[in-house]
């Protein structure tokens, strides 16, 4: 029988409207209220101020939860190898483009364009905490957070000791709003281990398809990255089990185990 992927979850970041923090989200799945003035924008602070004001929300926030989850693991960020995964990228960029394109292709902005491309909140990420260790940036569909754990586990596998899982999309505008279905702003991370006695919280790949469960609907509803809440959801729960969305209405089997 083949052994199951398995890592310890030693840190979780979240970022969404209302809800700025894992703690926030943990708290609102136990009855408690949103927190008050929570902030209306990411702002992660590994950036310089300049560099957050020109970087787009999809960069500030797949970076808030990024610092989050290593803050909460004790780990400098510059150690880890990362997997960033997004359904789309920075869409509302994407937008403006194509209409620049179609408009007056030559005053393309050489800004929006770096800012465009997929791995862009990577980048950002390496030159903010100074790591020179791998950074993968992919996409799956509605899948991509799935993969993205799969790929994170992979690595640990194949003899990481740690890595930075990173998940998240933004609102889908324009033209591409007829076509994409995601709405708002989500980022996720997770600092993923290889397992060791003590754990106190651990999830392994289980074999087997199984439907996906439906994210939260108070957080982030309609998100193309909603589905990596499900996880979350469980982790506060206390459960036994999360069943993410992998595609094609397939479902993800991730146990858990909490020490």
């Amino acid at each position: 029988m083949t052994t199951p992927l398995t890592a310890a979850i030693e840190g979780i970041g979240l970022w969404a409207p209302g809800v700025p923090s894992w703690e926030a989200f943990v708290g609102l799945h136990r009855g408690a209220g949103a927190p008050e003035a929570a902030p209306a924008r990411p702002a992660p602070t590994l950036l310089p101020p300049n560099e957050r004001r020109r970087a787009p929300d999809t960069v500030l926030v797949a970076l808030q939860a990024a610092q989050a989850a290593c803050e909460a693991a004790g780990r400098d960020p510059a150690s880890l190898p990362s997997v960033f995964t997004s359904t789309y990228g920075e869409l509302a960029i994407t937008d403006n483009m194509c209409a620049t394109l179609a408009r007056a292709p030559t005053e393309v902005s050489p800004t929006r364009f770096h800012n465009s491309v997929h791995n862009a909140a990577a980048g950002y990420w390496t030159i903010g905490t100074g790591a020179m260790e791998p950074a993968t940036a992919i996409s799956a569909g509605q899948a991509s957070f799935a993969m993205g754990l799969v790929e994170a586990l992979a690595q640990l596998e194949a003899g990481a000791q740690a890595v930075l899982l990173v998940a998240y999309d933004g609102p889908a505008v324009g033209p591409l709003n007829d076509v994409l279905d995601s709405q708002g702003l989500l980022g996720v991370a997770l600092v993923l281990a290889r397992p060791a006695a003590g754990d106190r919280l651990r999830l392994s790949l289980q074999p087997g398809e199984a439907t996906p469960a439906a994210p939260p609907a108070a957080v982030a509803a309609g998100n193309a990255m909603a589905p990596a809440l499900v996880l979350l959801e469980a982790i506060a729960a206390d459960a036994a089990q999360a069943v993410v969305a992998a595609g094609d209405g397939r479902g993800l089997r991730i146990g858990l185990g909490h020490g």
